[in-house]
Formats: C-alpha cells, structure tokens, sequence
C-alpha cells in the first residue's frame, strides 16, 4: 500500500513521539500535529488497514517494520534537507518548514546525491 503525504507525516509524528514516550496515543498525535481526534482517528484507522502501526487495547499506537521503516526514511529526510538548508544560510523555521514540505517529494537519486554532497568541500575562487 502506497501512502501520502498525510500518511507519511503521521507516521514520522508517531516515530518522533515513541523516541520520547514510552507510549504513543491518539492523543498525543493530536497535540503533536495540532489535529482534532476524528482527523487523528481516521488516520489511524487508516495506517493500521495498511499494516503501518498496531494499536493494543489500551489505545498505545507502535510502528510496525513496515511503518518504522517508512518513518525513519522521511524523518531522515527531513533532518538532511533541514540541515542542507541551515548551511545554505536560511533561517532554521523556514529551513524545517521546506524540508517538511521536500521530504515527501523529492526522489531517492536526488536525496542520495544530496545525503553526499552536504559532506562535499565546498569550492573557492569559482565567479558567479
């Protein structure tokens, strides 16, 4: 199953929480994202019909691989493409803003070109 933006925006928000919290919730995805618990609801229903997380009895949300694996890819784009941009000179709110926006987007050959150019030395005496 192939999932959107939206979808992959959850699962980092459920990656990112479950490195602070011992247990993730609705709840806190709510808080998190600034989403009411319907929107958040649904969304679940939804990651979990597509074998991305598990939700238990009590409420508590895990990944699954599939979802953590997915939730890693995006987080790490997000964290490469904010930090390429802090370098480039823009502000880190506007950096981490774009990267939210690329990190669902941009294809695997031009973020792994990207991944090895941001260790790239830089060169000097080139005109513009």
């Amino acid at each position: 199953m192939n999932i959107q933006e939206s979808g992959e925006m959850y699962l980092e928000t459920i990656y990112i929480l479950s490195q602070k919290k011992k247990a993730v919730r609705a709840v806190d995805i709510c808080e998190e994202m600034g989403y009411s618990k319907p929107s958040v609801s649904r969304a679940v229903g939804i990651l979990k019909n597509g074998g991305y997380i598990e939700v238990d009895g009590g409420g508590h949300i895990t990944l699954t691989e599939l979802g953590s694996e997915r939730a890693e890819k995006t987080y790490e784009r997000h964290r490469v493409l904010s930090e390429v941009f802090m370098r480039l000179g823009v502000d880190e709110k506007t950096a981490t803003e774009d990267a939210c926006k690329i990190e669902h987007v941009i294809s695997d050959e031009t973020f792994e070109a990207i991944k090895k150019c941001r260790s790239c030395p830089r060169e000097t005496g080139a005109a513009d």
